[in-house]
């Protein structure tokens, strides 16, 4: 096998690599031979091995300087983290409201709801967590054992209630959702309400302490199907002797709510019981899921 070899031009040599062009230039010298061509490979590749070493090392050493001059800051905290909680805020008050929801195959309704309250009530400063209480067995609607279910499992961080329809939506920013310290309060008012006018009506929403819920020994758990247990809930209210506010001032009259509900979807929970107008006992009888939604 014949290698040519390749005349290299005379080369000062230059600051560390004297020594080794010198080496190149010995090996280089004299006839052209295997040996000298694989020992001229094995210098360039040692010195190549070098020149890449140092070129790290000072790209390293770069670096270091580099973060000892100018360190990086740290991470800027999550934004959870930076917003001041609403529990540390003074202005959103000391109470914290357990909104109760009674739920059974509404979820168009509940996907408009949820959002809709939480934004509401945020801008009123007013702490609260949703509770949607949902009844999965098959038989009619129980909407006060629902309810009453909401109260038990609306915790010790409540002091209050929200007895509220997944179907109807303050549309008036007067309404009032604070704390009913002198009594309930009935929001969504016979004058106010878009379906129900008349005077003992306590449905759609009705505020009241879990003081003044306990008084009433809850709603009865015997309504199956559609009404009247909220009418029986205010015989109770007057059986405690507590007496029931409404709101004054609004000027929206009917188009003070959005009322979303579609009563044909649901033919089935508009039937009544026979003994549906009896006063209840304390019997709960439906499976319920609860869903919370907190702020």
């Amino acid at each position: 096998m014949l290698f040519s070899c390749m005349c290299l031009k005379k080369i000062k040599p230059r600051g560390n690599f004297n020594g080794s062009l010198l080496c190149i230039s010995r090996l280089l010298s004299g006839k052209c031979t295997i040996y000298k061509l694989f020992g001229l490979c094995m210098v360039l590749g040692l010195i190549s091995l070098l020149w890449l070493q140092l070129s790290c090392s000072g790209d390293m050493s770069s670096a270091t300087h580099q973060d000892r001059r100018d360190p990086h800051p740290p991470p800027p905290p999550c934004p959870a983290d930076s917003q001041a909680s609403t529990a540390d805020d003074p202005t959103w008050g000391p109470h914290k409201l357990a909104l109760v929801v009674p739920f059974r195959e509404r979820f168009e309704e509940l996907l408009v709801f949820v959002p809709f309250m939480h934004k509401f009530l945020n801008k009123k400063k007013i702490r609260h967590k949703i509770l949607i209480i949902n009844q999965v067995d098959h038989y009619r609607f129980n909407r006060a054992t629902l309810i009453n279910v909401g109260y038990m499992e609306s915790g010790n961080d409540t002091d209050y209630l929200a007895m509220h329809d997944v179907d109807l939506l303050p549309l008036n920013a007067a309404l009032d959702y604070g704390f009913p310290e002198e009594g309930p309060f009935h929001v969504a008012s016979p004058e106010l309400h878009p379906l129900y006018h008349y005077k003992t009506y306590v449905g759609g929403i009705l505020l009241l302490t879990k003081k003044h819920y306990h008084m009433c020994n809850g709603m009865s758990n015997r309504f199956w199907g559609w009404g009247r247990e909220d009418d029986e809930f205010y015989r109770r209210l007057r059986k405690a002797e507590l007496q029931l506010f409404r709101p004054s001032g609004i000027t929206t009259g009917y188009k003070t709510f959005l009322h979303i509900h579609d009563p044909a979807w649901r033919k089935r929970d508009q039937k009544r019981v026979a003994a549906q107008k009896q006063v209840g006992g304390a019997r709960w009888t439906t499976n319920q899921q609860v869903y919370w939604f907190s702020h």
